[in-house]
């Protein structure tokens, strides 16, 4: 007699799921077993009840099978891992790095201010010393680079100045030439001349209608 094929659906019934169950897990371990045996495989199987009873086989130790499984999904994972993941531990390990070589440099600026000095060698007070003294004469060279161009912008605002006052006196001493030989300056108004004469008429009495 030929069995019909089963439906793969939760069975409702709780009787029947517990045989089936029993059956199954049995013919699972069954089937393990001769895997292993045939195949010289390493083989391991475990199974949790709906209740949470554990059912488990091995062709071997089971720790051992469990550890070797870790070891390899852990390879596995590792090399398969996602560009963007691989990225993003890129950037966390060089944010240590950043962190590590900020914390190094902040030591530093607080020794080079003179704090945090109660760690340092003689020869670390030494080479801080050196390089505050080439900082410090660097500092002096930019200075006086600084005063000398701005010295440079004052004197060519000097030589501005006094080109402007030869201008301007050179042009007073034109126009009170001209104003000596009685000559009209060029720009003077034409009201400075003599002023020329005009008809005036004097009278005395009632207002009539001029000729």
């Amino acid at each position: 007699m030929v069995r019909g094929k089963i439906e793969i659906k939760k069975i409702e019934n709780v009787t029947s799921r517990q045989v089936t169950f029993s059956k199954r897990r049995s013919g699972l371990f069954k089937k393990a077993h001769e895997l292993s045996v045939l195949c010289d495989a390493q083989v391991a199987a475990m199974i949790f009840s709906q209740k949470g009873r554990l059912y488990e086989f091995a062709s071997s130790d089971i720790r051992n099978t469990i550890k070797r499984y870790a070891e390899y999904k852990r390879e596995y994972f590792v090399a398969e891992t996602h560009p963007i993941e691989q990225y993003v531990q890129g950037l966390k390990k060089e944010m240590v790095t950043m962190v590590k070589k900020i914390e190094v440099l902040e030591v530093h600026n607080r020794k080079m201010m003179g704090q945090s000095l109660d760690s340092c060698s003689v020869k670390e007070l030494s080479e801080i010393a050196t390089q505050i003294e080439k900082s410090l004469h660097m500092v002096r060279l930019r200075k006086a680079k600084l005063y000398e161009d701005e010295l440079q912008k004052l004197k060519a605002k000097e030589r501005q100045l006094k080109d402007e006052r030869v201008r301007l006196s050179l042009k007073k001493t034109i126009y009170t030439h001209l104003c000596q030989v009685g000559e009209r300056p060029m720009g003077m108004p034409s009201g400075s001349k003599e002023k020329e004469d005009v008809e005036t008429d004097l009278f005395i009495g009632f207002l009539k209608n001029r000729p």
